[in-house]
């Protein structure tokens, strides 16, 4: 599977897939935000995004974006800010459920910290949705559990962070 996967920023022609993706992901927790909030998360930082492909067909993605810390995107709009941060808020990470276990949530996320790395951010934020806190756990990320937030991330969301 190695010599298969492929990860690059987002084109254009990534859109439809990824929304599709996002959608299957989320729907069923009421957490998808459609298309255009995605695509308005990828625009302040296009060079932190990334869509996984594997066998040239799209199998994750990743969206980042630099924003104030223990600060977070409002989901109920679409991001109109571009901040100026060295904290870079990793929005979403979906990999196709039919590939999950093989790794490839790890492989994004080491793209994106060497990324990170490269563009002086010094840390990466994010919050655990639908369950995840363990996974991001076993990543390195800490729970700030003092950080208040909105009904629109579900029941358990937690905002975590770690050091690049």
């Amino acid at each position: 599977m190695d010599q298969d996967v492929q990860i690059a920023n987002i084109s254009a022609d990534d859109w439809s897939g990824i929304a599709a993706l996002e959608a299957s992901t989320y729907a069923a927790c009421a957490l998808s935000e459609g298309r255009a909030a995605l695509e308005s998360r990828a625009r302040p930082s296009p060079a932190t995004c990334f869509v996984l492909r594997l066998d040239r067909q799209i199998a994750g993605y990743l969206l980042a974006l630099p924003y104030p810390l223990f600060q977070y995107p409002d989901l109920t709009h679409t991001e109109k800010t571009v901040f100026r941060s060295h904290n870079l808020h990793l929005h979403d990470l979906v990999i196709a459920e039919r590939l999950r276990g093989r790794g490839l949530a790890k492989r994004l996320l080491h793209h994106l910290t060497v990324t990170a790395r490269s563009r002086t951010h010094e840390r990466i934020s994010l919050i655990s949705v639908a369950g995840s806190e363990t996974f991001w756990s076993a990543n390195g990320y800490a729970a700030h559990r003092d950080i208040a937030l909105p009904g629109s991330y579900g029941t358990n969301a937690v905002y975590m962070s770690k050091a690049v």
